[in-house]
């Protein structure tokens, strides 16, 4: 295996590929690798951790044919710290050979015939507007848990929806709806729940312009984007019934402008320390008051023009949910519905109903 390729297109090519690979060091070591598979002056690259698999594909000029598996991290911050112009790769003599004008590298490869054998899609694509769905997930896929305990909140529910298509996360504490006027990924009545590690990811490589492929399987999903395509693992769970925690209305409603609430919060939070104390609304007839206070150290508070319908009362939320859910949110100016101060709270914004944001309030003196 011996091929050429620039630099910038080679760096990123593995550092994308390599967020498939593992780090962690409980696993087989080849997962910690990436694959390269050099035939018809094309580079394919493969990162997975059996969960999670990354291929990037690339032109390159080829001399010879072959596959190899390299150390992810440590070959991508080879390549990436190399000067400018092209790289030189080959496989000989049990090392990978790297180098760039006078930089010279070798490393050494691990077994082939140890890494999984990664399966193409079986079914046919749905194309979506990648801007849209990136938007929809970074909306999503920030109220998603982390916990590994709650392996179902890990994910991402995309059901269908009346000939739409929903995405809900919860992490318990807050939750995030965002429907999408794209009823044909899913059948009537179907649901997947995708993990919302690969949905981060999907995000991230969609970015702006350019269409988005799914391939939908039993098990698995796959996203193509571009020369990019990753797979990952459908999470077999229940998801809890998010509905229920859905008030049917709301008689309290403040309407905020978006970018004042997110500058007080901002400034507020500085005496929150740390999202450990929570932050206080007080809503008034014509204007909002945010506030924190924690013991031994001091306060905060700031007024906001605002207008109100209902009843005055005070409310409270983590800082770093409430400032999550406000960044989510399109549009100029903020709504924030609530019933009373302990049952949960909806973001909206003014103008863009296909997005909410329910936030449960935290219990104050």
């Amino acid at each position: 295996m011996k091929f050429r390729c620039e630099r910038e297109i080679l760096a990123t090519a593995l550092a994308t590929a390599g967020r498939g690979a593992t780090n962690s060091t409980g696993t087989s070591p080849v997962l910690s690798g990436v694959r390269l598979d050099v035939a018809d002056d094309v580079l394919t690259i493969t990162g997975t951790d059996l969960e999670l698999t990354i291929k990037v594909s690339v032109p390159v000029g080829m001399e010879s044919a072959g596959s190899t598996v390299i150390p992810a991290r440590l070959t991508a911050d080879i390549v990436k710290a190399l000067p400018a112009g092209s790289v030189d790769m080959e496989l000989a003599n049990d090392n990978v050979a790297i180098s760039a004008q006078r930089s010279q590298f070798s490393v050494r490869p691990m077994a082939v015939a140890d890494f999984p054998t990664i399966g193409s899609p079986s079914s046919e694509p749905f194309v979506l507007s990648g801007s849209t769905m990136s938007a929809a997930l970074g909306q999503v896929v920030r109220a998603a848990s982390t916990d590994e305990a709650r392996q179902q909140l890990t994910g991402v529910l995309i059901v269908s929806e009346d000939d739409a298509v929903r995405m809900v996360a919860t992490d318990s504490y807050r939750l995030a709806v965002r429907d999408l006027d794209e009823g044909v990924l899913l059948g009537a009545g179907q649901q997947v729940l995708v993990p919302a590690r690969a949905l981060n990811e999907v995000q991230r490589l969609v970015g702006g312009e350019g269409d988005l492929k799914v391939y939908l399987g039993e098990n698995d999903v796959v996203f193509e984007i571009g020369d990019v395509q990753l797979t990952t693992r459908l999470i077999a769970a229940d998801y809890p019934n998010y509905r229920n925690l859905l008030p049917s209305s709301y008689p309290n409603v403040a309407t905020i402008g978006r970018e004042a609430l997110l500058d007080a919060l901002r400034r507020v939070r500085l005496l929150a320390q740390g999202g450990a104390t929570p932050v206080r609304i007080q809503l008034e007839q014509d204007h909002v008051v945010l506030s924190a206070i924690t013991t031994d150290v001091g306060e905060a508070s700031e007024q906001i023009d605002a207008s109100f319908e209902g009843e005055p009362m005070t409310v409270a939320f983590n800082p770093d949910y409430l400032a999550a859910g406000v960044d989510a949110v399109d549009g100029d100016e903020v709504r924030l519905a609530v019933v009373d101060p302990m049952k949960p709270a909806v973001l909206r914004g003014v103008g863009h109903d296909e997005y909410l944001y329910l936030l449960m309030p935290v219990r104050v003196p």
